[in-house]
């Protein structure tokens, strides 16, 4: 199966072209998702992640406080690498059991920092969701309700826009309007189902 990895920085769209693609049928396997279930009270992430971080980390009830996990990786370079190195395993063990569960052509795997990651998750292409900086800026402080500062930090936290677009293979400008995004992802579409039947035909 020919896998797609879609990958942007935060506030770039990447739910919504999830949606498009997941609209036409297509599989979407969505890295944040399947974090968010591997954290749950009673997962061994979370209490690999309570060991490595404190108990401050977690809420009354025993669940993940996800606000202050963010505060303390993004503090330092070294507490993000360390969260990676206990979730990122589990992510990669969890797509690939669902990737080999799926009967389509293509799928598309959601991975927002894809590109930055040290030992990504392979994919056979990159689908890069991009916007302009304020646009991300705005996004992300209308959604996740932060100060321009907070929200100015992540994006800097993670890779720059002119390097991701350097590596991607595909890209899609989510500055346009519904009309003009969707025109995009259909046409990605076409052109994916071309390159799969290629690959079935050939193998």
């Amino acid at each position: 199966m020919l896998t797609i990895g879609l990958t942007g920085g935060i506030g770039s769209g990447k739910s919504t072209v999830c949606r498009l693609f997941a609209e036409m049928a297509i599989p979407v396997i969505d890295a944040d998702i399947i974090a968010r279930q591997l954290v749950q009270p009673g997962q061994s992430a979370l209490q690999q992640i309570t060991e490595a971080f404190g108990p401050a980390v977690l809420n009354e009830d025993g669940s993940l406080n996800r606000a202050k996990l963010r505060d303390i990786i993004f503090s330092a370079a070294d507490k993000k690498q360390q969260l990676d190195n206990i979730m990122h395993p589990l992510v990669y063990a969890q797509i690939a059991a669902e990737v080999a569960e799926l009967k389509a052509p293509y799928c598309l795997i959601a991975v927002p920092l894809l590109l930055e990651s040290k030992n990504p998750y392979a994919v056979d292409r990159v689908l890069l969701i991009d916007c302009p900086l304020e646009t991300q800026l705005q996004r992300v402080i209308s959604r996740d309700q932060l100060s321009r500062q907070q929200a100015q930090a992540i994006i800097d936290s993670q890779m720059s826009r002119a390097d991701r677009l350097v590596k991607a293979d595909d890209l899609i400008d989510n500055t346009a309007g519904p009309e003009q995004l969707a025109e995009q992802v259909k046409r990605l579409h076409n052109s994916y189902i071309l390159l799969a039947t290629a690959r079935t035909q050939s193998a």
